[in-house]
């Protein structure tokens, strides 16, 4: 079985594909298409009209990303015509807000097609796992300061704290300001054992580990730069 892998914006292949594995001749020569990316101007009818008919006859298409990804009108037609063998779809332009809203959908009672719910992270399980997710990230930005995944904020994922004196600082994303810590640092003779840098449009969020006996004379420094928000402190 041969797998490739597309750029959703420049719908060229990544990793080992050839060069001549563009969209096109995936779309014409694979028996199956299945999309897995998220819902951008780039990938809103990634598959339409235009793209199901340069489709191999006989070929299926998965769905198990985002409802405007496919367009179900020209799927359904090309079901119908046979076109297209069969679908398996779990997401849909427009979904039931409640069990109480009735769920439409062209492709309802197409005999070549399996619809399911598209239930995402609303499961007992899901909400379960989601909960513990978002407690051990807390956790591990209370212990070390790691802020990965975060929505609104640099990520930056660290290292466990050892036998350092680690300082968070939140800053205005400016020039300059590295520079101007690497001089604190160096000026009062201090050894950075690592630094992490991680930057927002906005908002900057840097980490260094140093050596404990003059972590504090850096920390009162770096304060004092007019372009910090925010320091924390991590021994």
């Amino acid at each position: 079985m041969k797998v490739i892998f597309f750029d959703i914006q420049t719908k060229l292949p990544l990793g080992n594909a050839q060069p001549a594995d563009t969209y096109e001749e995936v779309l014409k020569n694979s028996d199956f298409i299945s999309f897995h990316v998220p819902e951008s101007p780039d990938t809103v009818n990634l598959l339409g009209a235009k793209e199901i008919a340069a489709m191999k006859k006989g070929s299926y298409v998965l769905n198990l990303s985002r409802g405007r990804v496919v367009d179900i009108d020209a799927l359904t037609a090309n079901l119908k015509s046979g076109h297209i063998a069969g679908a398996g779809i779990d997401v849909f332009p427009e979904e039931p807000k409640s069990n109480k809203d009735p769920f439409v959908s062209p492709l309802q009672n197409l005999p070549n097609v399996i619809l399911t719910p598209h239930i995402g992270g609303s499961t007992e399980e899901a909400q379960r796992n989601i909960g513990l997710e978002v407690a051990n990230k807390l956790l591990r930005f209370i212990n070390n300061g790691s802020t990965s995944f975060a929505v609104n904020f640099p990520n930056v994922e660290l290292p466990l704290l050892k036998d350092n004196y680690r300082i968070l600082n939140v800053h205005k994303n400016q020039p300059g300001f590295l520079r101007d810590i690497n001089k604190i640092v160096s000026d009062v003779g201090a050894n950075i054992n690592a630094q992490y840098l991680s930057t927002t449009a906005d908002i900057g969020y840097l980490i260094m580990d140093l050596n404990k006996n003059l972590g504090d004379q850096v920390k009162e420094q770096i304060a004092k730069n007019p372009l910090t928000i925010k320091n924390r402190i991590l021994y």
